[in-house]
């Protein structure tokens, strides 16, 4: 059986003021696609399915088409919620479409309740309550045929959680300890009557795991990381939250986004993982990369060589970051460089060799200032970064003149 694990789609989400719900829409293409290539039997979604609680509409609209395309590519479908997600919105129909294929993980109840697959010939595939203490087998059946059970561990927030698991105090790790014990006792009861493998989705911040700017802390409630072996003992989890696609350990594993949502992520390499189980358990993971609708370019350095060079030539059609280090903040910065690079979305300045002047204070400027017209002068540059050229200081100078005659006319 292949899996496909997935995470962080945050449809509907914008790249600095700039919509990507076309690229989101290229990624479910992508991700089609590659469940027909690789014959991928199950995917796997970690959660922030949504960037938000409240979709808009076509938001809504590209989720619905990407779940039926991807079930009638014949995959079934196993989603939880994370921290953008509202749960009970997300999981609005949960029973209804399992029937279809899509099996949604969003409330607590459902946490030691499995997804069961068959990994041999003549198994039964269904979704079962937690299997009573020597009851029976379950859909791996008396003859003890390995199953894959798949469960789902949505976003837990700890202040809202913590009473009904048991989890005191409440903390990140309290409750997602709780939830792991739940699935771990689930599992034992299920393996008393045949061998289990068991698959687990987690919307977390594990330890090790490397954060970009573009997720949201968790940390509010508790501590925002939970130790990495609250996982040991699972066949292989699923890891959502951080952007970045990484390895804990081979067992655990962060899918990442499938699209770059902030320039720290200008070097991923965005992709997904494909998991393979057989009988005997985990066999492979091997990564499966998408292929971005633009790239990102973070770039520094003086105007003149960021205009001029040719080095830069690869980021005209980028999405482009610029920290300018100019002594002083050009003119018309932004409109300069946005006639070499067009989809500059962010500037910044950055100042190099104007460390005297940055040491010194304005209030300390301003009480050493000569006249009046430098005065005016230290502001435009206190507020710009930039001195007045020529011009300004002669339209300064006339401004001036002007005040001083009106007021010796009253």
């Amino acid at each position: 059986m292949r899996l496909l694990h997935t995470s962080d789609w945050h449809l509907g989400r914008s790249f600095h003021g700039v919509g990507m719900l076309d690229a989101q829409r290229s990624f479910v293409d992508q991700l089609v696609r590659a469940v027909s290539t690789h014959a991928v039997d199950v995917v796997l979604i970690a959660g922030d399915v949504y960037d938000r609680a409240l979709p808009g509409v076509d938001v809504v609209r590209l989720l619905d088409d990407a779940l039926v395309r991807l079930t009638e590519a014949g995959a079934t479908v196993v989603l939880t919620s994370g921290n953008h997600d509202s749960a009970i919105r997300l999981g609005f129909a949960s029973r209804l479409l399992e029937r279809g294929g899509v099996h949604l993980r969003t409330r607590l109840a459902d946490l030691d309740q499995p997804l069961i697959l068959p990994l041999e010939p003549g198994g039964e595939t269904g979704t079962e309550s937690a299997v009573p203490s020597g009851g029976a087998a379950g859909a791996q059946g008396a003859s003890g045929a390995a199953v894959l059970a798949i469960y789902g561990i949505p976003w837990l927030e700890p202040r809202l959680v913590a009473d009904q698991l048991g989890a005191e105090p409440a903390s990140h790790f309290t409750v997602t300890r709780a939830a792991t014990d739940l699935i771990r006792a689930d599992v034992a009861r299920r393996s008393a009557h045949g061998t289990v493998h068991s698959v687990v989705l987690a919307h977390t911040f594990a330890s090790g795991g490397i954060s970009s700017d573009s997720e949201r802390d968790l940390s509010i409630g508790g501590v925002g990381a939970v130790p990495l072996d609250l996982f040991d003992g699972f066949s292989y989890t699923a890891l959502g939250h951080l952007h970045g696609r990484q390895t804990l350990s081979p067992q655990v594993r962060y899918s990442g986004s499938p699209l770059a949502y902030s320039f720290s992520e200008a070097n991923h390499s965005k992709g997904s993982w494909l998991v393979d189980v057989g009988k005997e358990g985990v066999t492979a993971v091997s990564e499966l990369l998408w292929e971005a609708p633009r790239k990102l370019a973070v770039l520094r350095g003086p105007i003149a060589e960021l205009l001029e060079s040719g080095d830069h030539a690869w980021a005209e059609d980028a999405y482009c970051q610029i920290t300018l280090t100019d002594a002083q903040r050009p003119q018309q910065a932004m409109e300069r460089l946005r006639a070499r690079f067009p989809d500059t979305l962010v500037l910044g300045f950055d100042p190099q060799g104007g460390a005297a002047k940055a040491s010194t204070s304005y209030s300390t400027r301003l009480a050493e200032a000569e006249d009046d017209l430098s005065v005016c002068c230290g502001f435009l540059d206190h507020v710009r970064g930039r001195d007045a050229d020529d011009a300004e200081r002669l339209a300064l100078a006339g401004a001036l003149d002007n005040v001083r005659l009106r007021e010796a006319s009253l």
